[in-house]
């Protein structure tokens, strides 16, 4: 039978909202065996979006295929607990504020001083060392930063703007996930772990396919950025240059140039922009539309809702989503992991778990604790008592 590729690896996931919990969910779909620990009052996301059965759609989303423990730092003997856990562990996830565990006796050097094949991977806004280390930072900052909202009202002509996706969270967490695959392979070789240091403002900014302007000290002024028009049914975006596009359909699709000889270049361009526009609005249907659009080799796409993406015969042939337990005798929707592998298998393992679910069982697992002791733990408030689902 063919396996999950992370199979037998475990990940004790610290973290809480995005970037962190979606490094551990990705390491879930790809078959470690990920233990959320959780405060007492627990992640911030278990109230934003849809609620069923006590659990939100964007806790679900982020956290599906783990399990949970949750443990208060602050009990007398609670980082003592992490600690163990840690040392069972081949990776451990955290997104606190740079300092906020070495605070606890929990720091990378604190981990691997007995377990020096430990990797742990953290994430923050600036970074775990310098001038804004001790910054708070989520991707609306960062976003502002690091030019993008800048950007986005340059291009719209408009005040600064930000997009609503959290993209710095995202890309900190795929960055994340690639530099604890590779310390992973590392290890195979040398036999030790390492710190991973991941800070957002600089996986933006490695991201971002405009930044060669600014290197150059190249004007920002004109962005290469594609365009949408409106057309007979809604909107389509073309991918490209308006230059390029324009000489593509009046070459392969007959469209005529009105610039007459002796135009300036405003009028070459505001007469093009207008015959573009026409030619554009002239097809009632995006078939037809399509149909001369692919004659000209042009990349193009209709502007859709995500429900739009979601239902489209991409995404039903991919299977980009997925059911699993709503933890109320139905079943609820997921995006599915998008790896696609030959010889290995990944993807969602099961449902989103409830704060302390999996307390007991997690524990005996990993560390051999006994009934009475997890009685006493509990009994100390180091263990927040379990939750039966509901």
């Amino acid at each position: 039978m063919t396996e999950h590729p992370l199979q037998g690896v475990r990940v004790l996931d610290l973290s809480r909202v995005l970037a962190g919990p979606y490094v551990g969910r990705l390491l879930s779909d790809l078959g470690a065996d990920v233990v959320k620990v959780e405060p007492p009052d627990g992640d911030v996301s278990r109230v934003w979006g849809k609620q069923v059965a006590g659990l939100s759609g964007y806790y679900t989303q982020q956290n599906v295929g783990k399990r949970n423990v949750s443990v208060d730092l602050r009990a007398p003997g609670a980082p003592q607990l992490i600690k163990r856990l840690a040392q069972r562990a081949d990776i451990v996830v955290e997104n606190f504020r740079p300092g906020v565990l070495a605070s606890y006796g929990l720091a990378y050097d604190d981990l691997a001083a007995d377990h020096p094949r430990l990797i742990m991977l953290s994430i923050s806004g600036y970074g775990q060392r310098g001038p804004a280390a001790d910054r708070p930072a989520y991707a609306t900052v960062i976003h502002a930063e690091s030019g993008l909202m800048q950007r986005q009202g340059m291009i719209h002509h408009s005040a600064p703007r930000d997009i609503p996706v959290s993209i710095a969270d995202m890309n900190a967490g795929l960055h994340g996930l690639t530099g604890v695959l590779a310390a992973l392979y590392m290890r195979e070789r040398t036999g030790t772990g390492q710190h991973i240091d991941i800070a957002m403002t600089d996986t933006m900014l490695a991201t971002d396919d405009h930044v060669h302007l600014a290197l150059d000290d190249e004007s920002l002024e004109r962005p290469y950025a594609s365009e949408v028009w409106e057309v007979a049914f809604g909107h389509v975006a073309l991918a490209g240059d308006f230059r390029f596009i324009f000489r593509k359909l009046v070459e392969s699709c007959g469209m005529p140039d009105p610039t007459p000889p002796n135009a300036t270049l405003q009028q070459k361009i505001s007469l093009r922009r207008r015959a573009v526009g026409e030619f554009l609005a002239s097809f009632p249907n995006a078939q037809a539309l399509g149909v001369v659009l692919e004659r000209a080799n042009l990349a193009w796409g209709q502007v859709q809702t995500t429900n739009d993406a979601l239902r489209s015969e991409t995404s039903q042939w991919r299977k980009t989503v997925a059911t699993t337990d709503d933890r109320a005798g139905g079943t609820r929707k997921v995006i599915q992991s998008p790896y696609r592998f030959s010889a290995a298998i990944s993807g969602l393992r099961g449902p989103a778990p409830y704060r302390a679910e999996h307390n007991h069982l997690v524990l005996r697992e990993w560390l051999g604790t006994t009934d009475s002791e997890l009685a006493q733990l509990v009994e100390q408030r180091v263990l927040v008592a379990e939750q039966a689902p509901r």
